[in-house]
């Protein structure tokens, strides 16, 4: 199973539960996986992390090492016809361009998870199923795909992380 992980994942991480000044096991092990083809980031979802950049921003600059990005970047292309059909089918067909911008790069994510099953899509996304359109949820529009999906606590669990893991 390959785990593809939405921006929303590290960025929180970072913010909150895991800093990378004080939990740098989690972003060892982060890399650690990503060498084993366990956890992956897709380029557009990459950029999205780096457009957020704010001053004094250590996830940016551990993003921006040369061994931490290509260890992490999905290699390989998007699907452009699975991208549209995650927005038509996944959030409506007749989207406006501001619906298309709220939306973001999540349908990416879909389409790289749609492009080579068994794919996992990790987000901290809650499940809304009443929301529409660009109001979607990313872990609905996986159910509306049958893309496995999960939490970042459901990951950590799934590949074992703990702040004592070793090699």
């Amino acid at each position: 199973m390959l785990y593809l992980l939405d921006a929303n994942v590290l960025i929180t991480a970072s913010n909150t539960y895991y800093p990378i000044d004080v939990v740098p096991e989690f972003w060892e092990w982060l890399l650690y996986a990503g060498k084993q083809n366990l956890v992956k980031i897709p380029f557009e979802i990459m950029e999205e992390i780096k457009a957020g950049r704010k001053e004094n921003d250590l996830l940016l600059d551990w993003i921006n090492e040369k061994e931490n990005t290509s260890t992490l970047i999905l290699d390989e292309e998007v699907r452009m016809d699975l991208v549209q059909q995650v927005v038509s089918r996944g959030y409506a067909e007749n989207l406006n361009d501001d619906e298309i911008e709220q939306i973001g790069r999540d349908p990416f994510l879909v389409a790289y998870a749609l492009a080579s099953p068994p794919r996992c899509v990790v987000t901290i996304e809650v499940s809304r199923p009443a929301k529409k359109r660009q109001n979607r949820k990313l872990p609905d529009v996986c159910n509306t795909f049958g893309v496995q999906w999960c939490d970042t606590f459901a990951f950590n669990r799934e590949l074992g992380f703990r702040t004592s893991w070793r090699r």
